[in-house]
């Protein structure tokens, strides 16, 4: 057969669902072999866009999420998506065009080296050079993109290479499973939990993974251990829990590192590189477990006492297996940690000056979705405050990206988000300046007919930046502009455009839109101005209260 069939067969057999992308000249053998097939193209605007959808798409389902690029310019825009995923640990294939690699007329028009480029923030990329290497090529980048640590990965496939003809057969997935962790390392892990006086749990990126939830929730519910989380552990356990004692959102100063100070030890579960621990080992004589798929990356910072490495879900189910809770583990200041907490962060929710704070939207945000309800989130300073007041119910229900932290995401993340799941209320929040960057993606949207709500956090600058200068003592300088009629925007791409006018009226508006089909897009004015104050108050409640 053509080896463009052979090679889309080949991602049948993988399970692949959609592909998200961009055809090129150089795609167009691809392009006819998918027309047939039973993968569904998901056409976007920019390849961008179309990276941050498939990765999301793997961070979702756990499956790996496809991209497709023309070559040159069309790959090069995939290089921000592939450090969003191999830095986020989302599965993630992208396929790249390429010029007839046997014989050329057009010399280097539009050529680069992309398998070069594309080998510092991948798992794995190869050319195909043959018809015949599309099978093991398209398995072993499958098989890399979905093994622990999960991450991108690249295939090119050459313009003559896709056309010409290949008998190779296909080669069936393997079953694999992880390895567990041996039994003196539960053992000795089981000892130090028993002989802590005040343990506490770090849940971290690699525990926001299939079954571990729920293995966590038992290991809680035996031991009565309470729990924080880094910013991509939200939603893992249950944050409406008691023994929730907060996430790590802020450097330092509040509630939840009066907690971590308190705890002797500290079980340091799916810890992952890109988001610093929120402890600091040195003079500290904190005991720290590591439980990970794989060990620890040891640094002047960071230096676990044991390791228990092995998948997982099953190593926190042999250590609640083993484990006798302890009368005279001292826990209760951890719950004192949860209540002053939750009513220093009610202080700021029921304020109702307009432009909105974004303590009093994020409340509103969670007062209007429902529990499996998915907020998708861009990047800017009201990301801090959604990690820090928004409980998330369900893993993998608030998508913020706190490993390379790109702008432009949050739109095409929720598109993925709402493919996956069509039949949960999916909602976008975006500043202002990260929802230009690939603002665009809103046509897709609404030529795939999604029910989606996108939310523009509008304060007419790089927000997050122009705070960071202020606290640094720099004059305020380049870091504002102007914006477009949001509202007359979203209605030139067939959208519906609404514009909040008063902080009272975000309530109702966001239940509309969420009930009415279709694509909702909502500028809301945002009042950042009192974030030091709030922060420095929190410094205060916390000498007053703990």
């Amino acid at each position: 057969m053509k080896a463009s069939d052979l090679f889309v067969k080949a991602l049948e057999a993988e399970g692949v669902e959609y592909i998200f992308g961009i055809p090129g000249e150089e795609n167009l053998d691809l392009l006819e072999s998918l027309r047939s097939s039973s993968i569904k193209l998901i056409l976007t605007r920019h390849e961008q866009g179309a990276g941050f959808m498939a990765a999301t798409y793997g961070r979702l389902t756990g499956k790996v999420g496809v991209c497709l690029s023309t070559l040159g310019p069309g790959a090069t825009n995939l290089v921000t998506p592939a450090a969003y995923a191999q830095l986020g640990a989302m599965p993630m294939l992208m396929i790249t065009g390429q010029k007839p690699i046997k014989t050329s007329k057009q010399g280097r028009f539009q050529v680069i080296d992309i398998v070069d480029m594309m080998r510092p923030i991948t798992k794995f990329t190869s050319q195909i050079v043959s018809g015949d290497r599309i099978p093991s090529t398209i398995r072993e980048a499958f098989r890399l993109a979905h093994e622990e640590r999960p991450g991108a990965v690249h295939i090119e496939l050459p313009e003559d290479i896709a056309a010409e003809q290949t008998s190779a057969p296909l080669l069936a997935p393997s079953a694999t499973r992880r390895p567990i962790a041996e039994y003196k390392a539960i053992a000795c892990a089981i000892s130090m939990i028993e002989k802590a006086q005040s343990p506490l749990l770090l849940i971290g990126a690699g525990a926001n993974r299939k079954l571990t939830a729920k293995m966590l929730r038992e290991f809680v519910d035996k031991t009565g251990i309470p729990f924080v989380t880094t910013q991509m552990g939200k939603g893992v356990l249950n944050e409406s829990d008691s023994r929730f004692a907060g996430n790590t959102a802020l450097s330092d100063g509040d509630f939840v590192h009066r907690a971590i100070q308190r705890a002797d030890l500290i079980i340091n579960v799916g810890h992952d590189v890109v988001e610093k621990p929120p402890f600091f080992m040195l003079n500290d004589d904190k005991k720290v477990i590591h439980v990970n798929f794989e060990p620890a990356a040891v640094d002047p910072v960071y230096f676990p006492q044991a390791e228990v490495v092995g998948d997982i879900a099953n190593s926190i189910w042999q250590i609640k297996e083993g484990i006798t809770p302890q009368p005279d583990w001292k826990l209760d200041f951890y719950q004192d940690v949860h209540e002053a907490y939750v009513k220093h962060r009610a202080e700021a929710e029921d304020d109702s000056r307009f432009p909105i704070l974004p303590e009093r939207f994020v409340r509103d945000i969670r007062k209007v979705m429902p529990e499996n309800g998915i907020v998708t989130l861009d990047n800017g300073v009201y990301k801090i405050w959604f990690a820090r007041n928004y409980p998330a119910y369900h893993p993998n229900t608030l998508l913020l990206d706190n490993a390379l932290a790109t702008m432009g995401a949050g739109l095409p993340s929720a598109i993925a988000a709402k493919l996956v799941k069509p039949d949960v209320p999916v909602v976008s929040v975006c500043g202002d300046g990260g929802f230009m960057m690939n603002s665009q993606e809103i046509e897709t949207a609404v030529r795939l007919k999604l029910d989606l709500v996108v939310i523009i956090l509008r304060d007419d600058a790089y927000g997050m930046i122009k705070w960071k200068q202020a606290n640094m003592q720099f004059d305020e300088f380049g870091l504002d502009y102007g914006n477009p009629n949001f509202v007359k925007y979203a209605q030139s791409y067939g959208a519906q455009g609404w514009r909040v006018d008063d902080t009272d009226v975000l309530i109702p508006m966001l239940e509309s839109c969420i009930n009415t089909p279709g694509v909702h897009v909502i500028d809301c004015p945002v009042d950042y101005s009192m974030n030091d104050e709030t922060l420095n108050h929190t410094i205060k409640a916390l000498s007053q209260k703990l």
